[in-house]
């Protein structure tokens, strides 16, 4: 018995669907704090499996896609969801997370490593044995700013 040959409506309806339940869970899961892992990481890339899903989905079913944008309902939802899209783009004067988290992650990086451990509350000696461990040169504890020693990579990947 031959195969059907695998349609547009074939593959994208079920990957929508199955992307849709990725994005959804990895996103309310972000939202409210839970989880740790490659969840952020998860979403963030699964993201465009989901794209290229709708983006079939919406070919293979361009009529009744086209037939909802006439509704009032589908025209203002669109229209509605557009205009949340193009206003997201600002800040409004207000700092965020990934805004904020830049200039900080930069002005510790310049930092001297007894800087670093103090807000650590850590001794410096455990910051200089966690570069050893990893592999990075040792340079002079009081004047070694951390982007210098590789140290910067660490407090990145300890703040994400």
């Amino acid at each position: 018995m031959a195969r059907k040959p695998l349609t547009l409506r074939g593959w994208a309806t079920p990957l929508t669907m199955g992307s849709f339940f990725l994005m959804a869970g990895t996103g309310s899961l972000m939202f409210f704090w839970f989880g740790s892992g490659l969840l952020a990481v998860v979403h963030r890339w699964c993201s465009w499996i989901f794209l290229v899903a709708a983006g079939g989905h919406i070919a293979a079913n361009v009529r009744p896609f086209k037939n909802h944008l006439k509704s009032g309902i589908g025209a203002a939802s669109a229209a509605t969801f557009l205009l949340f899209f193009g206003l997201s783009m600002w800040s409004w004067g207000l700092v965020t997370k990934p805004g904020l988290m830049k200039p900080v992650i930069a002005t510790l990086a310049d930092a001297p490593l007894d800087s670093l451990a103090a807000l650590k509350r850590e001794p410096p000696d455990t910051l200089v044995a966690i570069l050893r461990q990893r592999g990075l040169a040792r340079q002079r504890r009081s004047r070694c700013a951390i982007s210098r020693c590789g140290m910067g990579s660490i407090l990145k990947r300890s703040w994400e």
